[in-house]
């Protein structure tokens, strides 16, 4: 197995008696986007601070790519591209002259891919504006064009889509896939669960500096997701109505297709094979899977649990 690009090793930061980050251990592959879920004052900002070496750890061991952002720091930032929650720029420079500064900043010369990415999260027209007069959400499509300038090998992104209108915020999460499947590592802070949707190879949960729960969607819904519904559907409707006696079955409703709750999954492969032997040309046998929204707050809840046991 490749070794991991981002690895933290029981980290800590703290900012006075605040511990902003507490024994965080992380990994993150290779090619992957990893979603950073938790509410404000989770440590997701601190985090990504820290991978960069922008925040230097108290405590524990940060490797990114092989190096350490307490001595690597400047070359871990040339190949990182970083979208902050709000990002800086030269109010009284235009939108052109502010990446023609962060080129000159990457010493990409005249083949600097400006145009490109400007293009990329439209605002090509407005690059000759002095930047004092974008929006918010024109603000950070500039900020995503700086970010890629230097084509990144690791992709930070904290809240990169606050402000933008629906159009700008699918390019992003478009940016997102594309650079994944060229084997760029992406991570990427989320208050809003619906568009980690899709994308994250890994959730990991964060609460009070801590990384709560991490793996890929499909294992934690494995592990935390207790929904044992399955809804089946068939060319003649007439031959699930035996459903409705099996073993197992605890619950049966009909809409059309049938509903079924069972006292364990365990019991599906038992079922259909019942149903196909009495004649049922199945056309759906599909377990009910959680959103990530769901599957957030089912995390939570067995996280709260835990700590408040005894």
């Amino acid at each position: 197995m490749p070794d991991p690009a981002i690895t933290f090793t029981r980290v800590g930061r703290r900012f006075g008696d605040i511990e902003a980050v507490r024994d965080l251990d992380l990994e993150i592959a290779i090619g992957s986007v990893t979603v950073l879920l938790g509410p404000n004052g989770a440590g997701k900002t601190t985090t990504v601070r820290l991978t960069t070496g922008a925040l230097q750890a108290d405590d524990g061991r940060i490797q990114v790519l092989g190096m350490d952002p307490r001595v690597d720091g400047t070359a871990i930032r040339r190949v990182s591209g970083v979208v902050p929650p709000k990002a800086a720029f030269y109010d009284r420079l235009t939108g052109m002259e502010n990446l023609r500064f962060a080129a000159d900043m990457w010493e990409l010369g005249a083949s600097a891919p400006i145009a490109e990415a400007a293009e990329r999260f439209g605002i090509s027209q407005a690059l000759d504006q002095n930047v004092g007069g974008y929006s918010t959400g024109m603000r950070t499509r500039l900020a995503l064009a700086r970010a890629i300038l230097h084509d990144p090998t690791v992709l930070l992104l904290d809240e990169p889509t606050a402000g933008l209108d629906p159009e700008s915020a699918r390019a992003v999460l478009d940016l997102i896939r594309d650079m994944a499947g060229q084997g760029r590592t992406i991570v990427m802070c989320t208050h809003l669960l619906h568009e980690a949707e899709g994308i994250a190879d890994q959730v990991v949960l964060m609460n009070e500096g801590h990384a709560w729960v991490a793996g890929p969607p499909d294992h934690l819904a494995e592990t935390y997701w207790s929904d044992t519904r399955v809804h089946f559907d068939a060319e003649d409707r007439s031959t699930l109505a035996s459903l409705a006696d099996m073993e197992g079955v605890v619950a049966h409703t009909v809409n059309g297709h049938v509903t079924v709750e069972l006292d364990k999954l365990d019991r599906l492969p038992d079922i259909v094979a019942h149903l196909v032997e009495g004649g049922a040309r199945l056309t759906r046998v599909e377990p009910i899977q959680p959103t990530l929204e769901e599957l957030y707050f089912e995390m939570q809840r067995h996280r709260r649990q835990e700590v408040e046991q005894p």
